[in-house]
């Protein structure tokens, strides 16, 4: 495997020892692929996904604009769908990635969205 997967994986897995996902507080998982950004809301205890946001759906693919500033709209979504659902509170989970950029992004949509970290 190539050495910058094995280090995000590892960096994945030590963040994913503290970072659990409840019903009442689920976790808010981000991916981020060199085009695409998608962002999640789980239930680890029932090991489950809640609801889901990424720069693929429909009306925010024909948004155009820098990858950043899609990212804070995936974020502003995902906080919409989780509010509808009633959630409030989310733990934020990285997955390995350098709080920066697009992943900071998504965070800052979602706290603009109100969301609660």
């Amino acid at each position: 495997m190539d050495k910058k997967i094995l280090r995000r994986q590892k960096i994945r897995y030590r963040i994913r020892r503290k970072v659990k996902g409840t019903a009442s507080m689920p976790r808010l998982s981000v991916f981020r692929s060199n085009t695409e950004i998608y962002a999640q809301l789980i239930d680890d205890d029932q090991g489950v996904t809640i609801a889901s946001s990424s720069s693929t759906e429909k009306d925010i693919k024909a948004q155009k604009g820098p990858k950043v500033e899609i990212s804070k709209i995936v974020g502003n979504t995902i906080a919409r769908k989780a509010i509808e659902l009633g959630v409030k509170k989310v733990t934020f989970d990285r997955s390995g990635y350098l709080y920066h950029g697009r992943v900071k992004a998504v965070a800052d949509g979602a706290r603009e969205g109100g969301l609660e970290f």
